[in-house]
């Protein structure tokens, strides 16, 4: 595990219309504020990254398909410092991570169909996420 990452399990409220998925409120452990939400579509076996944002804290729900995060802590001042952290996120277990700045991560579509949701503490801004080739970094 890396710290500060906060893994929240979220309801899935079934009805005759289809299930409803809670992602976050502004009383939820992991809120740090509301800049933009943002939906990202992977294929299968598409992996993006490797990104890492120096403001934003990231809140993250997967409402289809499956997919697969990796982080590494790159916060010299953190005790997980260099530490890795892997975990799938899939509409079958509605899950939200909550991903603090300054951490490297990459993701993985797993299923034919994949999406993820992120409720951004702060609106993108080109000038604080920095980026490394794929294959700078191996993806697990």
């Amino acid at each position: 595990m890396i710290k500060d990452i906060i893994i929240s399990e979220q309801k899935i409220i079934g009805t005759d219309g289809g299930p409803v998925y809670h992602g976050i409120k502004d009383s939820d452990s992991g809120f740090c504020g509301f800049g933009e939400v943002y939906f990202s579509f992977v294929k299968k076996n598409i992996i993006k990254g490797w990104k890492l944002h120096t403001k934003m804290t990231m809140n993250v729900v997967v409402p289809l398909g499956e997919i697969r995060f990796n982080f590494i802590d790159n916060r010299e001042d953190s005790e997980t410092f260099g530490n890795e952290f892997i975990i799938n996120l899939s509409d079958k277990v509605n899950t939200r991570i909550t991903i603090p700045s300054n951490l490297w991560f990459a993701f993985k579509g797993l299923r034919d169909q994949n999406m993820l949701v992120n409720i951004a503490s702060i609106k993108h801004d080109p000038n604080e996420v920095i980026s490394k080739k794929l294959n700078s970094v191996a993806f697990k």
